[in-house]
């Protein structure tokens, strides 16, 4: 394994014990004032995603793909978020968050910076990207300059793949507008002129073939040793007219709805969870509109037209200079094979003392395994399942299953040791949201197999990530487990950081048992030895340690906390996390997206840094540490500080507790996130974000750093 020189150097940070503060002066800490609107920080977040399409220092090809990124991100924003805004003003809903912005003020403030962001989003795109990407002999080939030959070739194309596939239709009274999909490309054509049957109808609607790719590779004889692109928009608006013999299409413009996509099932009327997810996910595809996106040439007759037809107004309305759906533009990654335009390959570490042995059992039995994703290898996780599937001593698997990719491997033990007649149970949440019809036809797939297939409890997700696996050994039964803070999804295992657990440690086993029967039967909450829960133990056990920390702090004891997660939220940490502060605790928040705390206030939260960290993965580790009066107290979690991880979900939180590990996750999953100075962006008090600078510094990244400590091979080196 590369054992490479840290390029972090270790930092002794944590604080010498300090004199007890001076009594302050009594603050409201539930003031709106100190919260951040959780939906302004989340796109502020996004913000950060958008410029990493800017550094110079990230591969050409990844800047695009970061691009895309903040594209999608901002699709499920209006999906979820934007949709559920709307829908409190329609039901003259006046509820509001600890910052006590009123909806229709959020909405339009929500408006005036989404509206921002996208603008950004176009100009990195037209000025940066795309010039950037001509000079490495890659391009998308606009239709005023298509040569002969190519517009020969795509005139071909449009005949035998598009034309044979497209309904254009008409709009008068016996053809009403056509329902659009959500996020669908469609094109809205003025039309002079009269059909065959006299008609003299002036619009017309194309909806794009969702079979067919938008972004067409041009042949390489036609590129001169360029990679080239044509748009499939393009194509339909330089063939329109075609569509419509003997009349003449005066404009074409794209355009796309986006729809409320948040499904609701009433867990009080539903009887069969399963069918009222199914049920649910059709209208998904024809929701209430909340946003519309057209071209920026499009006439403002026509905008309003669109406009009104879906019950939209004009802060809805985003005008944009290129196609309508920036995702798309992934497509070119996959399409050219430039790897000097993209980050450098490399190989997942694995343990070395998982080489010499092919048992997963028998390692376990010696020690603990931690793992930290991508860095290290996923492939123990998914041997650890192949291997009980096939073991003949092993009699029964249970694990939780809430998004898991194409092809799993790890389902397809699942499914082995079912056929095996293993005792398999699997609880599968079926509102994983959008991969709620993948979950459906794996739930399918593993009763088919002979598993025992339940979803969890009705009214909260399962969000927790726990396999066991029951062996016999000898004369006595042996539990073995895995806790992680991510999926069972060997892709976002590649690239999301995620930390996850192997062990064999009697009173873990017994409380992810007591968790399973939580899960698939009925009764009280049993208590647990040493794992957190959400909705029960989560919550009251975070503000305890929170509050420790503060009672340590005031009797001049050394206090700390660093915690690490997606999201902070929850009303009541971020209370606690104000009065810690107030007391003299030294805590740093390493928070990837929204954070409605309000850091480095006079008198409140002077005490509180809080930083994002970016980069080439996706930060997904959650790991909570406490001082505690110089006895270290460490937890990692699937569950995030926010109100529904630890009320309306199933969540595990697992301790640290072996010195040794603990020692490795504070250097490598928070110190060195810490210490970055390259990718981290600071949170300021006015809720805007700003980026760290290595200065005099040498120039510190932590996921670079672990990349080179913990993989085995970058790169090639």
């Amino acid at each position: 394994m590369n054992n490479k020189t840290s390029d972090i150097p270790p930092a002794a940070i944590t604080p010498k014990p300090v004199d007890p503060p001076a009594p302050v002066q009594p603050v409201d800490l539930k003031s709106p004032e100190l919260y951040i609107n959780r939906e302004l920080s989340w796109l502020e977040f996004n913000k950060r995603v958008l410029e990493m399409a800017l550094d110079e220092q990230t591969p050409l090809l990844e800047r695009l793909r970061f691009l895309a990124i903040s594209s999608t991100n901002l699709d499920e924003f209006f999906e979820i978020r934007v949709a559920g805004i709307k829908e409190q003003i329609t039901y003259s809903s006046s509820q509001c968050g600890p910052d006590n912005i009123p909806p229709h003020a959020l909405l339009e403030q929500i408006s005036t910076a989404a509206h921002r962001l996208v603008t950004e989003q176009y100009r990195i795109l037209n000025d940066v990207l795309l010039p950037e990407m001509a000079k490495s002999r890659i391009r998308i080939v606009r239709r005023t300059h298509w040569t002969p030959k190519q517009a020969a070739w795509i005139k071909r194309f449009f005949n035998t793949e598009l034309l044979p596939v497209l309904t254009p239709m008409g709009l008068d009274p016996a053809h009403p507008f056509p329902r659009t999909l959500n996020k669908s490309l469609n094109f809205i054509v003025s039309l002079d002129g009269k059909d065959a049957f006299g008609r003299d109808s002036r619009m017309a609607v194309v909806q794009a073939p969702r079979s067919l790719p938008r972004i067409i590779p041009l042949p390489k004889d036609l590129s001169k040793g360029w990679d080239s692109f044509v748009l499939l928009s393009s194509i339909i608006h330089a063939h329109v007219g075609d569509l419509f013999a003997g009349m003449k299409a005066t404009g074409c413009y794209q355009f796309r709805v986006t729809r409320n996509s948040d499904l609701f099932v009433d867990s009080e009327e539903a009887d069969d969870l399963l069918r009222a997810v199914q049920g649910e996910l059709n209208s998904r595809r024809f929701g209430d509109a909340v946003r519309l996106e057209v071209a920026d040439n499009c006439p403002p007759d026509v905008a309003q037209f669109l406009l009104k037809h879906f019950d939209l107004t004009e802060s809805d309305l985003f005008q944009v200079n290129g196609l309508v759906n920036l995702n798309r533009l992934t497509a070119i990654y996959d399409l050219v094979d430039r790897a000097d335009l993209k980050y450098p390959s490399f190989t997942p570490g694995i343990p070395q003392r998982l080489e010499g042995h092919r048992d997963i059992f028998e390692a376990l039995r010696h020690d603990d395994l931690l793992l930290m994703h991508p860095f290290e290898s996923f492939s123990p996780v998914v041997d650890f399942i192949r291997q009980a599937a096939t073991d003949p001593d092993v009699l029964a698997i249970k694990q939780t299953l809430y998004r898991t990719g194409v092809d799993s491997a790890i389902v397809q033990a699942l499914l082995d040791a079912a056929k095996a007649r293993k005792e398999v149970t699997v609880v599968i949440e079926l509102r994983a949201r959008f991969d709620e019809e993948a979950n459906i036809a794996l739930a399918t797939r593993l009763q088919n197999a002979g598993a025992h297939v339940v979803y969890g409890v009705v009214g909260y997700k399962t969000h927790a990530k726990m396999a066991m696996v029951v062996r016999r050994e000898g004369k006595r039964l042996r539990r073995y487990v895995h806790l992680g803070t991510g999926n069972y999804h060997a892709r976002t295992a590649r690239l999301y950081t995620d930390y996850g657990l192997l062990t064999c440690h009697r009173d873990i086993g017994d409380d992810v048992h007591k968790l399973f029967m939580q899960l698939t039967g009925l009764g009280r909450a049993s208590k647990l030895k040493k794992l957190l829960q959400s909705p029960f133990t989560l919550h009251k056990s975070m503000l305890e340690l929170i509050q420790r920390e503060t009672q340590f702090a005031l009797s001049g004891k050394p206090a700390r906390i660093i915690a690490k997660m997606n999201s902070l939220v929850e009303p009541q940490i971020i209370q606690a996390l104000y009065e810690a502060s107030r007391a003299g605790v030294k805590i740093d928040l390493i928070v990837r997206g929204i954070c409605a705390l309000r850091p480095n206030v006079p008198g409140v939260s002077e005490n509180i840094n809080v930083r994002s960290v970016l980069g080439r993965f996706l930060e997904h580790t959650r790991i909570f540490y406490f001082e505690h009066g110089g006895e270290e107290r460490m937890f990692l979690s699937s569950a995030d500080w926010m109100d529904r991880n630890f009320f309306r979900r199933v969540e595990t939180c697992f301790p640290v507790t072996e010195a040794r590990t603990r020692e490795k996750v504070f250097k490598e999953g928070l110190e060195c996130y810490l210490n970055d100075n390259t990718y981290a962006w600071m949170l300021q008090s006015d809720g805007t974000s700003k980026r760290a600078k290595p200065g005099n510094q040498k120039p510190r990244s932590a996921q670079h750093y672990l990349l080179h400590k913990l993989a085995e091979k970058v790169g090639g080196a």
